[in-house]
């Protein structure tokens, strides 16, 4: 029986299986129905009955957003477009987001629980659970999982460093975190990376081997090709249904859909509007999930870039116009507007973006010409159709006001992050915050913070830093929204990025396919999954 830690204060509407179906004979849907997602910013959409009882058996095949490159969450393997959905196959997740009834409840843990203020969280863990090679998944094992997981510095390493003062072990069963600073959203640390455990096993040789505590582990693994893995029969919640979960490396979206609909795969990541699109009229059922600054045109502001000088940025900024982008890019299905967090979000405030405005642009850029600067940009995006109509669209845009924008093209999207993470090597780039409903303190500290190594941006304001303190400790929806607000008015005074739009991630999969349980920020778990 899973019990959930706390309810927020604010239950998100979701549409489930019984959302409105408008009858269309569209080609590609078995039924002849439009799915209806309209007003869904997250939950299960579209007409599913329940199949019968539940039979073993069969393989689901997972088109994701992109191939993995490591088995290890601690490669920036832990988020639901990078590889979460994998890496909970293997190793689980000690708590799970319930986007049904919008709360944290456990999953691989037995219970959360928080002191008064906060700021002490005691973990207990269920009893004789074991990872697939047979080892306790214990407290010990817990702590040295974190530990790799920081050592390593993953996507959330700092945010953890930050936020959590002392760990310690009482019992074999139990984990208590002692924090810096109140913190009542710290249950979704353990949605990620912190909460995908690693077997101490697994370095046993010297080399990673991917041991979790999942209810599936590796048969095949061919880095940006193929993953393919085998039910384990000592899952703690029972043994899985499937006989195998396979992720193939499929990027291309039409690919992706064109695959879901003849039956060569059985769900599919869609971030794409139109394909998203394609899908709901399609009739397709899945999983919807909303993110704000789905789409932002990141500006490197680092000391050897054009865009150091803040006439710069704001000239880029009041260049690029949403729905441009929207109508060029998006085929008209996006979500445009330079707001932070868009009109549906809860976090939506009373403080709006700067907004399109191309004679200001062409005077921020006329200043910062008459004091020599050459009015040249590099863009870097992927190289492949879909991206291309955004690069072509970005450089037509500011080159409309008087820059003169070159394209650089990645082979691969290993190539393109190691630009833009790693080397910082160019001006502007098409890029996604992917902030999440259920706890924006933690992508906007990754994306804005000064010294998080996921601030692609390289920007540093010490106002940011402390109003992203207060987003961390803030209490309650009134005083989170306050403090967004003006997280917003700095960032229209110093543009670090152009907000281009927000967005909906759809997960569709066949109608034959059951059981699937979403998690945050688009993390699937197949542990209970089921094909009729």
């Amino acid at each position: 029986m899973k019990r959930s830690y706390r309810a927020r204060s604010r239950i998100w509407m979701v549409v489930l299986a019984s959302a409105t179906l408008v009858v269309t004979g569209c080609a590609g849907s078995s039924q002849g129905t439009t799915t209806d997602a309209s007003d869904v910013t997250v939950g299960v959409v579209g007409d599913q009955n329940n199949g019968g009882e539940p039979r073993s058996g069969g393989t689901v095949s997972f088109a994701t957003y992109n191939g993995i490159s490591s088995l290890d969450p601690a490669d920036r393997q832990d988020g639901g477009a990078t590889g979460g959905s994998e890496m909970a196959a293997i190793y689980d997740l000690l708590m799970r987001f319930d986007t049904a009834a919008g709360e944290y409840v456990p999953h691989l843990a037995q219970s959360l629980s928080a002191n008064g203020d906060n700021t002490v969280w005691t973990l207990k863990l269920r009893d004789g659970v074991t990872f697939s090679d047979g080892t306790p998944m214990d407290s010990a094992a817990v702590l040295w999982s974190i530990d790799h997981y920081l050592q390593k510095k993953g996507t959330h390493a700092l945010v953890w460093k930050t936020t959590v003062r002392e760990t310690n072990s009482p019992d074999p069963s139990t984990v208590v975190f002692t924090l810096a600073q109140p913190w009542d959203e710290f249950p979704i640390m353990f949605t990620t990376g912190p909460g995908m455990i690693v077997a101490p096993s697994s370095m046993a040789t010297g080399t990673f081997t991917p041991i979790g505590a999942g209810p599936f582990t590796v048969e095949k693994f061919a880095s940006q090709d193929e993953l393919v893995l085998a039910a384990r029969p000592t899952y703690w919640d029972g043994a899985p249904y499937l006989e195998k979960l396979r992720f193939p490396a499929i990027v291309n979206e039409k690919s992706k859909l064109e695959g879901l609909h003849t039956d060569g795969i059985q769900v599919a990541y869609l971030k794409s509007p139109d394909f998203i699109h394609e899908a709901f009229e399609a009739g397709d059922p899945g999983f919807v999930y909303s993110a704000s600054m789905a789409g932002v045109l990141a500006i490197n502001q680092r000391d050897d870039r054009a865009a150091k000088d803040e006439r710069v940025r704001k000239a880029i900024v009041a260049a690029v116009d949403p729905t441009t982008f929207n109508e060029r890019v998006q085929g008209g299905f996006g979500e445009p507007g330079t707001d932070m967090f868009a009109s549906w979000s809860q976090w939506h405030g009373s403080v709006a973006g700067n907004g399109f405005d191309p004679e200001a642009a062409k005077k921020y850029l006329a200043e910062a010409k008459a004091d020599g600067y050459d009015g040249k940009l590099t863009y870097v995006g992927m190289n492949d159709p879909a991206t291309q109509r955004s690069a072509l669209t970005f450089q037509s845009l500011l080159q409309a006001v008087g820059f003169t924008v070159d394209i650089t093209y990645a082979t691969s999207i290993n190539d393109l992050i190691s630009m833009l993470y790693a080397k910082h090597d160019y001006d502007v780039s098409y890029f996604a915050f992917n902030v999440l409903e259920e706890s924006p303190f933690v992508r906007m500290y990754g994306n804005l913070f000064s010294e998080s190594p996921s601030n692609i941006l390289g920007y540093k304001n010490a106002r940011m830093d402390e109003l992203l303190g207060k987003l961390q400790t803030a209490s309650g929806e009134d005083e989170r929204r306050a403090v967004i607000d003006d997280i917003q008015t700095v960032v229209n005074e110093t543009a670090p990025m152009a907000v281009v739009n927000s967005g909906k991630v759809f997960i569709p999969w066949r109608e034959n396919v059951h059981g699937v349980m979403p998690s945050a920020d688009g993390i699937l778990l197949f542990g209970n999954t089921w094909l009729s």
